[in-house]
């Protein structure tokens, strides 16, 4: 599965990009824009196709997820320990992040996966994760239950080592966004896969 997550800020022609590589074979696609109000995030959505909407995810604004019939949702660390993604388990699908394969193995079932992050050191975030050891912990990995995708630093050039790591998933950021040409980035990672 690939996954892609959108850049906290806005991007020129970030709709299109996206509608081009769903229609490419992305999987997911989470909206991750930390500090757009509601109604940034409502002109936002109106941009993707709606026949997208059921791979979208919503790392903020959840309740726009019945306006437009979304039903997948991001929580990060600090929501789980709050439990705020709580009234969500029944009918959503919820996935969270980590940055330990610790945190990962006592991640419940009701997750239906989880980031683990730094995998590489980051693209977007310069020198973070330089001295990530996730590569080595993944081999601990003992959770049957959740589907553990990888994130940071993933581009075409080493993102079949995440698979060979045993990942369900990659999560592309930085290589698609820093990139003048996102949907290149896109079809050279699918295709990365491919071969």
């Amino acid at each position: 599965m690939i996954f892609v997550i959108t850049p906290d800020l806005m991007v020129p022609k970030e709709t299109d990009s996206i509608n081009q590589m769903f229609q490419e074979g992305l999987d997911l696609l989470h909206i991750r824009k930390p500090w757009i109000s509601r109604n940034e995030m409502t002109e936002f959505i109106t941009q993707i196709d709606e026949a997208f909407y059921p791979q979208l995810v919503l790392h903020t604004h959840y309740d726009l997820g019945k306006e437009f019939t979304i039903s997948r949702f991001h929580f990060r660390e600090i929501d789980r320990k709050e439990d705020i993604y709580k009234p969500f388990v029944k009918e959503e699908t919820i996935s969270t992040s980590v940055h330990d394969i610790k945190t990962y193995n006592t991640l419940d079932k009701e997750w239906e996966y989880a980031f683990i992050s730094p995998f590489f050191p980051s693209i977007s975030k310069k020198g973070y994760g330089l001295n990530s050891t996730i590569q080595e912990e993944i081999q601990h990995r003992n959770n049957p239950d959740v589907k553990l995708i990888a994130l940071g630093g993933i581009n075409q050039d080493n993102i079949h080592q995440v698979f060979e790591a045993d990942a369900n998933g990659a999560a592309l950021l930085g290589a698609i966004w820093e990139s003048e040409e996102p949907l290149k980035v896109f079809k050279k990672c699918r295709n990365a896969l491919m071969s």
